[in-house]
């Protein structure tokens, strides 16, 4: 039967640990003692017992805990599969343990996945396998030949017989009286003194003073008491007379402390993963002393910086776990000494080094060099271009940490969309998918995933924007005057604007209005005056884009004038487009429809009968209205008051609609502002309040519409001027320019 007992000991040494991990330590230090009993002699190969199942493993666990012995000399062995305890070689208990009363072998057991130890003792019975020994293989006896037997003719002879033995040491002579007496009658007798002297015979053999004779040192050769404690022999005495005496004598060998603790590190678990818990063996060490009493008591420590401890166990064991959780991340690897010292005088020490590698675990996501991403690409950029780089590291080893890249999502593109720009896993770069278009996205944002190789995987995010550059691609566009059909791209070809032959220098004969879908200097824009009929009588501002006269209109100007102005924007190299503005010098629309009907004439010359009716229709509406409109404004004036078209024209304009730009137009500069007169409502104000009315321009249509200056068409084209006061614009609604397009 197999004694199975639980033995609690204290550490032994070590650092100083908090109350609650010093319990739970001290809880796993606990030892299993495992003993069995076998008689010797037992052949190799014999079942000691049950090892596994009594140390709580079962069969299923056996692959993965490793058991195995750790014994200076194999006397045992254990069985892989069942983890049974056999005889390894023959156990003879005298030549083990000679004649000692008790006789048993101690070895640990080792488990690991987790580490632990066991104690094992088998006590060896003794078997009556010795038969009696004589001190010597013969006896020898000497007899004297002269000895002679009893004697043949019967007769007897009075013989003094010892009724016990002599002792002349005691007594050494005796007298007495010896009668005879015959067998006659009478009887007769006779006396005789008797004296004996007893002689001294060779009685008494040698005497020790002791039968036991313990010696504490006399010595021919060196001694060791590791070796041999202890020497025993027999002494024989004897006389002259042959009588022999023998006396046992055993000689002692005292210690001496000149043998230092001896470390046997039985199992190191290295390398122990960095999430191993508090109270993880991760090393077994076994002390010995082979001197005895103080000299051969070791205590051992740990000597370095390291979470770890050492506790003791049963039986000269210690256990090294680990005091504190681990980080690989700050020490991949933990060295540490073990030292032993014994208590002779003077104790003696030894050490042994004991290097503990962390494994990575992994618990560490990775962390990108920076949270956010600024990158600036020029627009036009060609598809794959490099975009930016990013980079995230990871603390953890091997696949733990190993950065692969993702997208993962941005606010760029819609949804199901093809993202705007691609990451390559390894590197982290990212490349534009497609050329980008400033004027379309001016910027746009992705999430880049950083992901490890572990198991789970651990991830993180770092957003990337995107800024799109300007570059300029894009030539200023004319929105007035309109271009006409058929005209090139980036032209304008104007209507008509009618000036005054009384226009003074200054005069705001059109505005030429452009925009570029550009942004920065790109979109800047400047005009110029590059062709002109009379290149004296006009000019353009650089930045406003407003033509005017540069001097007074005199009568020796041309009727008809034809300028051209070019608008620049400030991009290297720059772009540019062109403005084409036709201007009839006169003093009416009367006076100017027959300029307005050579115009046309010329400019389409196969059209020229259908253009002059159209002309000529004109002409004859526009009278009829301008009739209509006097007759109707002189009626309103006599019923109430000042007419609207002069509150129109007063403190109260403002504009009904926005500048009108192309659908497709995204965003550009028009750093300018047009009003268009329309009516305020309706209310007595003192004609002295009023100032003098700027006069409004119209287009033809409105005019030939018959619509008052009450009603703007808000899609008109209608540039706003400013003229010195007229007094017949009190009366009508009068334009100094009209839009007409043919």
């Amino acid at each position: 039967m197999a004694e199975r007992r639980r033995q609690r000991r204290g550490p032994g040494g070590g650092r100083a640990l908090p109350a609650a991990l010093l319990l739970c330590l001290w809880c796993r230090a606990a030892a299993e003692r495992v003993r069995y009993a076998i008689p010797e002699e037992l052949a190799a190969g014999s079942l000691v017992g049950p090892l596994a199942r009594d140390l709580g493993l079962s069969a299923d666990e056996l692959p993965a805990r490793k058991l195995r012995l750790s014994e200076e000399k194999q006397y045992f062995t254990v069985n892989e599969e069942n983890g049974n305890l056999y005889v390894n070689e023959r156990l003879d208990r005298e030549e083990m343990c000679g004649d000692s009363a008790t006789c048993s072998v101690s070895f640990e057991a080792l488990v690991h996945n987790p580490l632990n130890i066991f104690h094992v003792e088998v006590a060896i019975e003794d078997v009556n396998d010795n038969c009696p020994v004589f001190s010597k293989a013969a006896l020898d006896l000497e007899i004297g030949e002269f000895i002679p037997p009893e004697n043949p003719d019967g007769s007897k002879q009075p013989e003094l017989v010892l009724e016990r033995a002599l002792d002349r040491e005691k007594q050494s002579s005796f007298e007495l009286v010896l009668t005879a007496v015959d067998g006659g009658d009478p009887v007769r007798s006779g006396t005789v003194q008797v004296r004996i002297n007893v002689t001294d015979a060779n009685d008494n053999p040698p005497v020790f003073s002791k039968r036991w004779r313990v010696a504490r040192s006399w010595t021919v050769g060196p001694l060791d008491f590791e070796e041999r404690n202890k020497y025993s022999f027999s002494l024989e005495a004897r006389d002259g007379g042959g009588l022999v005496s023998h006396c046992k004598v055993q000689i002692d060998v005292t210690d001496e402390n000149d043998n230092a603790p001896e470390i046997t590190i039985l199992s190191l678990s290295s390398p122990v993963p960095e999430d191993a818990p508090a109270g993880t063996v991760v090393a077994l060490l076994n002390l010995k002393d082979p001197d005895s009493g103080e000299n051969g008591q070791v205590s051992c420590e740990l000597s370095g910086e390291a979470p770890l401890s050492i506790v003791a166990s049963a039986g000269g064991s210690y256990k090294v776990v680990t005091a504190s959780a681990l980080d690989r991340e700050q020490a991949a690897e933990h060295r540490v000494t073990v030292v032993a010292r014994d208590r002779g005088r003077p104790a003696l020490r030894s050490s042994a080094e004991l290097v503990l590698e962390v494994s990575d675990v992994n618990d560490n996501a990775p962390v990108f060099e920076e949270a956010a991403y600024s990158a600036y690409v020029a627009e036009n950029n060609a598809a794959g271009a490099l975009v930016l780089r990013v980079q995230a590291r990871d603390a953890d080893a091997g696949a733990n940490g190993r950065v692969s890249y993702w997208l993962a999502g941005g606010s760029a593109g819609a949804a199901g969309a093809a993202p705007p720009v691609s990451v390559e896993a390894r590197s982290g770069a990212l490349y534009a998918q497609r050329s980008f278009d400033y004027e379309r996205c001016r910027e746009f944002a992705v999430a880049v995933r950083a992901q490890d190789g572990g198991a789970p995987a651990r991830s993180s995010t770092a957003t990337v924007r995107v800024f799109v550059l300007d570059r300029n691609d894009n030539a200023p566009r004319v929105l007035w005057p309109a271009a006409a059909a058929g005209e090139a791209a980036g032209a304008a070809a104007s209507p008509f604007e009618v000036v005054p032959r009384s226009a003074e220098a200054g005069y705001l004969v059109a505005k030429v209005v452009a925009v570029d879908a550009d942004a920065g200097r790109n979109a800047w824009l400047s005009y110029e005056l590059v062709q002109a009929s009379e290149p004296a009588l006009f000019r353009v501002g650089l930045h406003s884009g407003e033509v005017r006269t540069a001097r007074a209109v005199s009568e020796r100007d041309a009727a008809k004038q034809r300028l051209v102005a070019v608008v620049k924007d400030h991009g290297q190299p720059a772009l540019s487009a062109t403005a084409t503005l036709h201007v009839v010098l006169a003093e009416s629309l009367q006076e100017a429809l027959p300029e307005l009907s050579e115009r046309a004439a010329g400019a389409e010359a196969p059209a020229a009968e259908l253009h002059f009716y159209l002309v000529l229709a004109l002409a004859l509406l526009s009278a009829l209205f301008l009739l209509s409109v006097a007759l109707a404004v002189l009626a309103r004036l006599r019923r109430a008051g000042p007419p609207a078209v002069l509150r129109c024209l007063g403190a109260q304009r403002f504009s009904v609609a926005g500048a009108a730009f192309p659908a497709d137009f995204c965003e550009g500069t028009l750093p300018y502002s047009y009003n268009l007169c329309v009516a305020a409502p309706a209310r007595a104000l003192p004609e002295a309040a009023w100032p003098p009315p700027p006069v409004p321009v119209l287009s033809a249509e409105e005019l030939l519409s018959g619509d008052s200056c009450q009603k703007p068409n808000p899609s008109s084209s209608a540039v706003v001027g400013e003229v010195p006061a007229d007094p017949d614009a009190a009366q009508v609604c009068k334009a100094n320019s009209f839009l007409l397009r043919l």
